[in-house]
């Protein structure tokens, strides 16, 4: 699927890639609304029935990864939520083993996601997958997230990358094809990123469910 030898720098997605996406759906789809309908009085088929529409107003932008945004929209302190159910931040199959082969060799190596700098310390924290990486970007940051062109093209300037030898790794499709109309050549995307979900059937990028189908990295 990849041609090592035409590839120099790799650039890897976070949530639904290196690590089980099961932790973000259990919190959105189930924790925020149970504990929203604790707080406003109200079922959690409400509170659900409430919170889809404003979640969806805001897939694609900044607004809908960050934290300090949906603690303010919702009067929930989001970083405590996320810490309530930490446990349940776990690394995906093979990751590690991919990350560690990827390290021994000279090529460049940047996570690069749109979580929140709080949600992102968090994870860290709980992984240590930090250590395998030249640098990590958050698209907080740059404010912008990376469904938008001027995310790549901020990135671009700040990590000086060769767009014919870069690699991509994402779960998001919506993503892969921003990084696609930018011009990064070799993209991937995850075809199970939540491990109690099903695989997905992925058309428009090759894709894999499982790192060791990336491996050995020559």
């Amino acid at each position: 699927m990849i041609n090592w030898k035409q590839i120099d720098t790799v650039l890897l997605d976070m949530d639904g890639t290196l690590l089980d996406l099961n932790f973000d759906n259990h919190f959105w789809k189930q924790f925020v609304p149970e504990r929203y309908a604790e707080k406003n009085r109200i079922t959690i088929e409400q509170a659900k029935r409430q919170l889809e529409p404003q979640l969806k107003a805001m897939e694609g932008r900044l607004e809908w990864y960050c934290l300090d945004y949906w603690s303010e929209q919702l009067a929930l302190n989001m970083l405590e939520l996320k810490q309530e159910i930490a446990e349940l931040i776990s690394i995906l199959p093979h990751v590690v083993d991919f990350l560690s082969e990827l390290r021994q060799t000279k090529r460049r190596v940047l996570l690069v996601t749109n979580a929140h700098r709080d949600t992102l310390g968090l994870k860290l924290e709980k992984t240590r997958l930090h250590a395998f990486f030249d640098d990590i970007v958050c698209s907080h940051d740059f404010g912008m997230a990376k469904e938008q062109q001027g995310f790549w093209q901020t990135l671009q300037n700040q990590h000086v990358f060769d767009k014919n030898s870069t690699l991509f790794i994402d779960d998001s499709i919506p993503v892969l094809k921003s990084a696609q109309q930018f011009g990064i050549k070799h993209l991937v995307a995850i075809s199970k990123p939540d491990s109690r979900l099903s695989k997905r059937n992925i058309i428009d990028f090759p894709a894999i469910e499982d790192f060791r189908e990336l491996m050995p990295i020559e």
